[in-house]
């Protein structure tokens, strides 16, 4: 359980700088408006990996269902992400699903 436990963390914290480094170069785009839905779900992803992180590190009874969770979303951003063609959406569409791994993990 250890190792699980500090993978599935360090790969929630990589996943919620990629996606917060993914959300702020997205707005630095030309095109923003075609970004809004990678925004919005790097933002979503963020949010979630930061519940995820904060449900392990208290011991939360809802701890695998706020990890299975974390996947889900995870996925769902890495979709997103990897329609694009910008680095920064290709790295965190790579983190987050190295992140919904890591998650499904720990949610077993």
């Amino acid at each position: 359980m250890n190792q699980k436990y500090e993978e599935c963390l360090k790969a929630c914290m990589e996943c919620l700088e990629a996606c917060n480094k993914c959300f702020d170069a997205c707005l630095k785009e030309e095109h923003v408006q075609a970004m809004t839905y990678c925004i919005r779900l790097d933002r979503a992803c963020a949010d979630a990996c930061a519940f995820a992180i904060q449900a392990m590190t208290t011991n939360s009874p809802f701890m695998k269902e706020i990890c299975q969770l974390c996947a889900e979303i995870c996925e769902g951003c890495a979709d997103e992400c990897a329609k694009h063609d910008h680095e920064h959406c290709q790295r965190c569409a790579e983190s987050c699903r190295k992140c919904a791994e890591a998650c499904r993990e720990m949610s077993m």
